[in-house]
């Protein structure tokens, strides 16, 4: 799989804001926002499938 570039607009608050937790954990900006986004990602496909195997087994 390829990479792609996102640019992103935003706030010169928020910008500092993730500069400052990515330097908590050693990151940088970007790397703290794509794990940011894989994590959120996993969050969502997570919940779906808790969902969907409780539909199957009737349990919601």
């Amino acid at each position: 799989m390829g990479t792609s570039v996102l640019s992103l607009r935003m706030d010169g608050e928020l910008l500092e804001r993730l500069r400052q937790h990515a330097a908590k954990r050693g990151m940088s900006v970007q790397d703290y926002v794509v794990q940011t986004l894989i994590r959120d990602d996993f969050d969502e496909r997570f919940k779906t499938a808790v969902d969907e195997t409780g539909k199957f087994y009737g349990l919601t």
